[in-house]
């Protein structure tokens, strides 16, 4: 069992409600942290909200009400989304919190004590939408922003730097020399490529531009940045003080796994980690950057009206659970690559996988144990660990750890939906109907043995994606609800009563089935 493991996602800007591509993250690090609490004794799981800056402000005054309510409005449609997809998270922090500000406060005069923050007077090509300035190389040929499209307008100010400069060989170095510490590996090169022209950043603004923030010390006439405000979120929620840290703190930095979209991983892996080296604190072990979600193979816009909120998924195929919608989200695309959801895409896969091929396979093992053995394990149906499906079966085990350690989500549910395959085609070349109708009992009752073992791995190893799916397959086994690896040892069934007819179902109705048309009328 690992010792410890620390999680935390990107914070969302809360200037509107929750789409698919936030969901994307949250379910993601949810199936990650499900997983690390079956082989890890202490995991924490911290996601949050990003609440200041000029967008807040402005919506806040567009729609006649304080920026505090705006956050506090949207802050709930964010915690609404999260429960609704079962996000397992052990803390959300919103940076309007409190001790976060005091914190950040602290972090800031810490770092001006360092010598790594200075005064200084800018002239800047700025993007609202970004709410950052922009280097002139980064913009279009017809000089816009790339995300917003945009022409950024120029702005003078005097605002606190953060010299970032100073930590250019050092972070590349650290790079260099940790393998495991950007992932996907191939953005290592894209990071160093950024490293070459780095430039000190702006680390707060004038208050005549952005009021909405958490004030400079001794300053009364600037507004800390995001940089500093945003990114140390993932310190000041676990009890970091300069003078005091916490003992939670203490045991669980450095984070293990920080989760962030591909668009802010320059964020992640040169500013924060700049900061966290002026502070002389250790750096995260690992910056993974998942790619984006596009809707039928176009990116998200609102011009184009494909803003997809989570909720309206599961309510358009009135999923009363969000397994399904979990399942497909975090098998969508390969390690760090782009995904894509379609209506048609998401029914197809998720018919075939978890209906058709992993609960069909429960539901006929399970109706033949009660034809043919009145649903009772016997103690010379157990079969030897070293039968071929028990090696299978640990073998797919380990290769899902593996996948899990290296953050190959998508590449891990395959390798589970593949085990299932292998199974079906087991009991397909075993045929237990034939060996019950040849009178062969025995052999017939190993069979439907190895195939509800095998059943009960991948309960386990799927219940980070499919947890009440996952839940329903050990209930019906008659099995302890403990998604613990500790019990992937096989053999695990024993002898004993499993089940009654009364109580098979499928544990997930195909999306165009009778009865789930059914339940939907209802």
């Amino acid at each position: 069992m690992q010792e410890k493991f620390y999680l935390t996602t990107a914070i969302d800007y809360v200037n509107g409600a929750p789409h698919i591509g936030h969901a994307y993250e949250k379910i993601l690090s949810d199936v990650i942290i499900r997983h690390k609490r079956q082989v890890c004794n202490n995991v924490f799981f911290l996601t949050g909200t990003d609440e200041h800056g000029v967008k807040i402000q402005k919506t806040a005054a567009l729609k006649n009400i304080t920026p505090k309510q705006l956050c506090d409005e949207n802050f709930s449609k964010f915690e609404a989304a999260w429960k609704e997809l079962e996000i397992s998270y052990d803390k959300i922090i919103r940076t309007t919190d409190e001790q976060h500000k005091k914190i950040v406060k602290q972090i800031f005069k810490k770092l001006l004590e360092n010598d790594d923050i200075y005064k200084h007077s800018y002239t800047g090509l700025y993007c609202s939408g970004c709410e950052s300035f922009l280097n002139p190389k980064d913009l279009t040929e017809d000089g816009l922003c790339p995300d917003h499209l945009k022409k950024p307008e120029e702005v003078t100010e005097e605002n606190y730097f953060f010299r970032l400069s100073k930590y250019k060989d050092k972070i590349i170095d650290y790079i260099k020399t940790h393998p495991n510490f950007i992932q996907p590996a191939f953005r290592a090169n894209e990071i160093i490529n950024q490293l070459d022209n780095i430039e000190d950043i702006s680390v707060s603004r004038t208050k005549a531009s952005v009021q909405w923030g958490i004030g400079v010390p001794d300053d009364d006439s600037q507004t800390i940045y995001v940089w500093i405000d945003a990114l140390s979120n993932y310190i000041t929620a676990i009890g970091y003080d300069i003078d005091n840290p916490s003992e939670q703190f203490k045991q669980l930095w450095p984070a293990d796994v920080q989760v962030i979209g591909k668009d802010i991983i320059k964020f992640h892996s040169i500013y924060w980690i700049a900061i966290l080296m002026s502070l002389g604190l250790p750096l995260p072990k690992t910056i993974f950057a998942h790619g984006w979600i596009t809707i039928d193979q176009s990116k998200m816009s609102k011009s184009l009206g494909n803003v997809i909120a989570p909720h309206d998924v599961l309510k358009s195929f009135n999923l009363s659970k969000p397994d399904a919608f979990r399942y497909y989200m975090a098998s969508a695309a390969l390690s760090g690559k782009d995904g894509n959801y379609s209506d048609e895409d998401f029914k197809e896969k998720v018919n075939a996988d978890l209906a058709n091929n992993i609960g069909n396979l429960l539901n006929r093992t399970l109706n033949m144990l009660v034809k043919y053995f009145d649903g009772k394990i016997q103690e010379n149906f157990i079969t030897d660990k070293n039968s071929k499906i028990a090696i299978l079966a640990n073998n797919t085990k380990n290769q899902v750890i593996e996948k899990f350690n290296s953050y190959e989500l998508a590449e891990a549910s395959n390798l589970i939906v593949s085990f299932a395959d292998a199974v079906n085609k087991y009991v397909t070349e075993n045929a237990p109907w034939q060996l019950a109708k040849e009178e062969k009992m025995l052999e017939c009752a190993q069979v439907l043995y190895n195939v509800l073992e095998a059943m009960r791995y991948i309960a386990i190893m799927i219940y980070p994606y499919c947890p009440n799916i996952a839940e329903d397959i050990l209930v019906q086994l008659n099995q302890n609800i403990d998604f613990s690896y500790k019990n992937l040892e096989w053999g695990f069934i024993k002898s004993g009563k499993i089940t009654v007819k009364e109580k098979i179902k499928p544990v997930f109705l195909r999306l165009d089935s009778e009865f789930a048309v059914d339940k939907k009328k209802g």
